[in-house]
């Protein structure tokens, strides 16, 4: 008799309690929406950039192949992040279908989409930041979705305060928006009720803040030729204006020469010894502007407040100067090496403890952890109505932003 033959009626003869039981494995019914969210999570702490399906499928602990059977490519799970994102925004700003007066209407859908931004804290980053890597069609749709937002957030706003223009009025939308956002930039933490009146108080401060008036053109910094016997700036100040324009992973070292007008990608090397080299002495360079003038500005105040107004508007000085620098710090920073990020990682560190400790002497209801916070919201702020009006000075010139920035950090008490 045949071991296998043995087996069979060994088997056979058993009890139905006794005979060994088959594990069917079964495959979970939210497995879409787990690679969702794994994907999202990892998007958000990597970028996109940064994420392989391989990744993701290790991080699900199933196979490539059990992953492409239910999303065709990793721009098919970044584009669903996003554009279920822009339209949750676009829902929390539809005000409530009841009878509620104007300020009551605004104040509701301020606190959801404050509730909406921190139950997606780990991924709002994405929308801010990496939007860009979407197609035209799916970043339209994501452009039209805020677009909503902030048609519906400049409606009611007027409806607080009709005396407001509709610039007033779209100037204010947006800065609501990205101090709201502003808390994906970092992982300052605060409990959420406790978030959401911080938060909530400085859109009030924002609403009701009157701003200078539009008025003329601000100059605009003075262009700088830079000599061909500076190669070394040239290269730095192209390579940026393309991190910008494209995004770091998008440029080559070929395309930054081109755009120096050198002859080959190997004379870079001269300069730079890669492309990384490049984007962290980028960073360092905005690193040493913001902290260099940290100094210079306690030193020559005779108190916090004046000391924190002198930051502010050396701050936004240098940002219009380099708006591409500044947006580049934030969007690609994931991009440069570890040792660089740790170096940076502790500079600004460093620098937001100072504006903490400056703004917690000036506002001493505060505690660390929230003057930390609107700090972020400050620095983020900058970057974002550069972003929105950038090509259009006149709506938001500096004089604006620095009062906006003002009353992120001091609130009602900023000054007029």
């Amino acid at each position: 008799m045949s071991g296998a033959y043995c087996l069979v009626t060994t088997i056979a003869d058993m009890t139905v309690e006794e005979q060994p039981q088959r594990v069917i494995r079964r495959r979970p019914k939210n497995r879409r929406a787990q690679i969702a969210a794994t994907s999202a999570a990892a998007f958000g702490s990597l970028g996109y950039h940064g994420v392989s399906m391989e990744d993701i499928a290790t991080r699900l602990g199933i196979s490539s192949a059990a992953l492409y059977r239910h999303y065709p490519s990793k721009y098919a799970l970044f584009r669903e992040e996003l554009l279920r994102l822009a339209d949750l925004t676009a829902q929390a700003a539809t005000p409530p279908d009841e009878d509620l007066g104007p300020r009551e209407r605004l104040d509701r859908v301020l606190d959801r989409m404050i509730a909406d931004t921190i139950a997606n804290r780990s991924t709002v980053t994405l929308v801010r930041w990496e939007r860009r890597y979407l197609d035209d069609t799916d970043r339209q749709t994501l452009e039209d979705q805020f677009t909503a937002a902030l048609t519906t957030l400049r409606a009611l706003i007027g409806d607080v305060r009709p005396e407001l223009d509709g610039h007033d009025r779209a100037v204010r939308a947006v800065s609501l928006l990205s101090v709201i956002s502003s808390i994906g930039d970092h992982h300052a933490a605060l409990p959420a009720k406790s978030l959401t009146a911080l938060l909530h108080s400085a859109c009030a401060a924002i609403i009701a803040t009157d701003l200078p008036p539009e008025g003329t053109e601000p100059t605009a910094p003075r262009a700088v030729e830079i000599p061909q016997s500076f190669k070394h700036e040239l290269l730095l100040k192209k390579a940026v204006e393309l991190f910008h324009a494209r995004g770091y992973p998008n440029v080559s070292v070929e395309d930054i020469a081109a755009a120096a007008d050198l002859s080959a990608a190997s004379a870079v090397y001269r300069y730079y010894r890669s492309k990384g080299d490049l984007l962290a002495a980028a960073f360092r360079r905005a690193a040493d502007r913001v902290s260099g003038a940290i100094g210079p500005a306690v030193a020559s105040s005779s108190s916090s407040a004046e000391a924190l107004s002198k930051l502010v508007d050396l701050y936004v000085a240098g940002s219009f100067a380099e708006r591409e620098l500044t947006f580049v710090y934030y969007a690609e920073f994931g991009h440069v090496s570890a040792d660089e990020r740790t170096m940076l990682r502790n500079v600004q560190r460093l620098i937001v403890a100072e504006w903490v400790r400056l703004l917690v002497a000036v506002r001493t209801d505060l505690s660390e952890s929230e003057a930390r916070i609107l700090v972020q919201a400050a620095f983020g702020l900058v970057v974002d109505l550069g972003r929105e009006f950038g090509e259009h000075p006149s709506i938001c010139p500096q004089p604006r932003v620095i009062r906006l920035m003002e009353t992120t950090l001091f609130g009602a008490t900023a000054r007029a």
